[in-house]
């Protein structure tokens, strides 16, 4: 059985690592209220958006000069992954579950013969991947220290994609993260950029029921090479809206599980130093009721 003191040097070091994931804890929570409603504004901005390119992309879909943002170059053989992970631990396994999706997409695509690039953003999705994929890495990018992510930075992925593309590094890429369900529900979610989806939606109607003819102005394609470049950095921005409210939840959520196992060790720790001090009262007695009694 340990020594009383190193029972109480162990309590004193959980009650110090329980005081730091309780105050982790409501730094989390305090930041993911702000995060969380940043999240959820986005959303319905950038659902019209695709909503918006599926409808001016289905005219134009067929073109042969339709832009490459919408249609990709043509082919299927270079995929370009792009996995929005946090720069920080503790956070349960929000990052480590990017990481598997990641891996698991990249072995599946290669599997059918196709080759795997990956841009990483998030400090902690690029030391899991270097571990296992380090030859598809071909860059990262981390906001290690920013207080908050915004649009602007939205847009350095997004242009450094479009460089990529029209350089003919990729012909097909994807966004993998996070989408914020609640704080105990984070979904790994993959979505992909370019080519842009062009979904099967419905034509609007009135309510006597007559279908509604949009006149574009100027023609689809001129508005499409203005508007796709801004799509792509709003569902990026969206994304990482998503992953930095799924972070905050996920790291509240492992924080307060850290907590309560916390105290449930200092419990644990102290029954046992009373039981081994009561021990030690016990046998001082009895060598003081021996030694008396041996007078």
């Amino acid at each position: 059985m340990p020594s009383l003191k190193t029972l109480r040097n162990r309590i004193a070091s959980v009650k110090s690592t329980q005081k730091i994931t309780s105050a982790m804890k409501m730094v989390a929570a305090s930041k993911l209220r702000r995060a969380q409603s940043q999240a959820e504004a986005a959303r319905p901005y950038a659902e019209r958006m695709e909503r918006m390119m599926a409808s001016l992309g289905a005219s134009v879909a067929g073109s042969p000069t339709a832009p490459k943002l919408l249609v990709g170059t043509g082919a299927d053989k270079v995929h370009l992954l792009i996995p929005v992970t946090a720069d920080r631990g503790l956070a349960g396994a929000f990052n480590s579950n990017i990481g598997r999706l990641t891996r698991n997409i990249a072995q599946r695509l290669e599997a059918e013969g196709r080759t795997v690039k990956i841009l990483a953003v998030g400090r902690k999705g690029r030391d899991y991947l270097k571990r296992e994929m380090a030859s598809r890495l071909v860059g990262d990018i981390s906001y290690a220290g920013r207080k908050s992510i915004g649009f602007a930075d939205a847009e350095d992925i997004a242009l450094r994609a479009t460089a990529m593309l029209h350089a003919g590094e990729f012909d097909v890429c994807t966004v993998i993260y996070n989408k914020y369900v609640s704080v105990i529900a984070q979904i790994p979610t993959e979505m992909r950029l370019i080519p842009a989806p062009v979904p099967d939606v419905a034509p609007a109607t009135e309510a006597s029921g007559a279908q509604i003819l949009y006149e574009y102005e100027p023609d689809e394609e001129t508005m499409l090479a203005r508007l796709l470049p801004q799509n792509m950095a709003i569902q990026i921005y969206r994304a990482l809206l998503e992953s930095a409210a799924g972070e905050h939840g996920a790291r509240m959520s492992a924080m307060d599980n850290a907590t309560r196992n916390a105290g449930d060790m200092i419990k644990r720790l102290s029954q046992t130093y009373n039981r081994a001090r009561q021990a030690n009262i016990t046998r001082e007695l009895i060598e003081i009721i021996s030694g008396a009694e041996a007078l």
